[in-house]
């Protein structure tokens, strides 16, 4: 189980900015920081091309300088009154090695006042590294990080990234955005893996970057995938290697065709197709799982106290979710507390998560607190599915939905269920519905009254669901609303119910 904050230590949430200056884009990320948890709330780049003329002449391409010295000068005045300790700022491959991309810097600092920090190839691939880590507690395997002109490599080793390696693969390496020739890319891609497949051989290869995460939306669309999600996306194998076929045999014209596909990447996603092949043949890749999370989170991770990276971002994000709308600040932790117990009981579904999942869903028991009563369960449904939340796979995602509906409704399912029967064995819808309703019963028994539940308890005997009170008490058991609640999750949970 992963450390939970305690909430009268909880630091008071924070805004945080980054600066990329990759290969192929200029950024600009603000961030709202809640301890653990990370919110994108503002997000604009500028495509420049920086790297695109690295291969040929050595140097920054001077349209692509032009255009990155301006994103920049808007930058600076868009964090215009903040203080430095708050902006970080990454050059990254193009940069690093343009023979000016000294000269760049000094003009960066002279028309800006910014002073952009220089990545080595190694920490750029750390920092990716911990930016996979950031959006996915659990990930292993090997991190592969895209960019413009570069491939960063770095292996994860269960307590965080091992050292990187960078390597010229990123789509202006390898030529683009001339045509593409794939029987001589695959021999070049091939002369750079080959002696580093065996140190990064894996069958779980998380993906970085925006190529990969085009590949991934494209991959959805193919296969009708309901959940328009990018983070935690997994391809198998065998889908993998006929999507990167299809694309890199794509003309220019065709990927134009192609609803959801950036405008900028038509030159660049055929090359990144290619670099994806080899990466599954010669590293033994059986699964793709993309991250939406990369190198600017990485650095925020990285920046973040020992104790606040040690805490889970699902539960952390739920938590602060729930604060933007909730009434209650202490309800989650007192539902996880008298909930959490019960429920750990039961049968495991998620492999050693379940009791993560419960504390999630606990936080986000006020979500819909000041929605119309008639649509809270729909909207809060929605609200979880679509949420910008970290550290829970697409599975865990709709089941945190649909708990998140059951606690608000007797109805058995949202009215459009597609979702939920692609992505939840029925084994674990019914586990949403139980533990929706053992939220509503918690609420409802209390009044959302927190110290009212440290008068009562739960518990599964046999066959029959228990829910108890203290000597003196016994007055919280009278409400009609309170046996119907308690009914509901009986028989959710297939049991008899008594109440004592």
């Amino acid at each position: 189980m992963w450390p939970i904050a305690d909430r009268h230590t909880r630091t008071e949430g924070r805004q945080a900015a980054v600066i990329d200056v990759g290969s192929n884009s200029v950024r600009l990320v603000i961030y709202r920081v809640d301890g653990r948890a990370l919110w994108t709330i503002y997000n604009e780049k500028m495509v420049a091309g920086l790297g695109k003329d690295l291969t040929t002449s050595g140097r920054l391409s001077p349209d692509g300088v032009e255009a990155a010295i301006n994103a920049l000068r808007r930058f600076r005045s868009v964090l215009d009154g903040w203080r430095a300790e708050d902006v970080m700022t990454a050059a990254t491959a193009a940069v690093r090695e343009a023979a000016d991309g000294r000269a760049f810097l000094a003009r960066v600092k002279a028309e800006t006042g910014l002073e952009i920090r220089v990545l080595s190839g190694s920490e750029e691939a750390r920092f990716a590294a911990l930016g996979v880590i950031c959006g996915h507690p659990g990930a292993v395997g090997v991190v592969g990080d895209l960019g413009g002109s570069s491939l960063e490599l770095v292996r994860l080793n269960g307590a965080g990234p091992t050292e990187g390696i960078t390597l010229p693969l990123g789509p202006f390496a390898l030529g683009a955005p001339k045509p593409i020739d794939p029987e001589r890319l695959r021999r070049t891609i091939d002369d750079h893996l080959k002696t580093h497949a065996n140190r990064y051989a894996t069958q779980d290869f998380n993906a970085v970057g925006g190529a990969w995460r085009n590949l991934a939306l494209l991959h959805m669309q193919m296969a009708d995938y309901p959940l328009h999600v990018a983070h935690q996306y997994e391809i198998n194998k065998a889908d993998a290697l006929e999507l990167a076929r299809f694309v890199q045999h794509q003309s220019r014209s065709s990927l134009e065709r192609i609803e959801g596909l950036s405008r900028k990447r038509f030159d660049t996603l055929p090359y990144s197709a290619v670099v994806l092949e080899r990466l599954i043949e010669r590293l033994g890749v059986q699964r793709i799982i993309v991250s939406a999370y990369g190198l600017r989170e990485g650095m925020l991770l990285d920046a973040m106290a020992p104790a606040v990276r040690e805490l889970d971002p699902l539960i952390e994000g739920c938590e602060a979710l729930t604060a933007q709308h909730g009434i209650n600040p202490e309800l989650g932790h007192a539902l996880a507390a008298w909930i959490g117990p019960t429920f750990e009981t039961l049968a495991p579904l998620f492999a050693g998560r379940d009791g993560v999942l419960t504390a999630a869903a606990c936080r986000l028991a006020d979500l819909g607190a000041r929605l119309h009563p008639d649509h809270r369960a729909d909207i809060a449904f929605e609200q979880v599915l679509r949420a910008p939340l970290a550290g829970m796979s697409h599975p865990e995602r709709v089941y945190l939905a649909c708990v998140a509906f059951a606690r608000h409704t007797a109805a058995p399912a949202p009215v459009d269920n597609s979702t939920i029967g692609r992505m939840l064995t029925p084994e674990r819808r019914q586990r949403a519905r139980a533990l929706g309703s053992a939220i509503r019963l918690g609420c409802d028994l209390s009044g959302r009254n927190t110290r009212m539940l440290e008068n009562s308890s739960l518990a599964i005997r046999g066959d029959r669901l228990s829910l108890s009170v203290l000597a003196g008490w016994e007055d919280m058991l009278l409400g009609e609303q309170t046996a119907r609640r308690a009914q509901t999750l009986a028989q959710a949970l297939k049991l008899k119910l008594e109440m004592l």
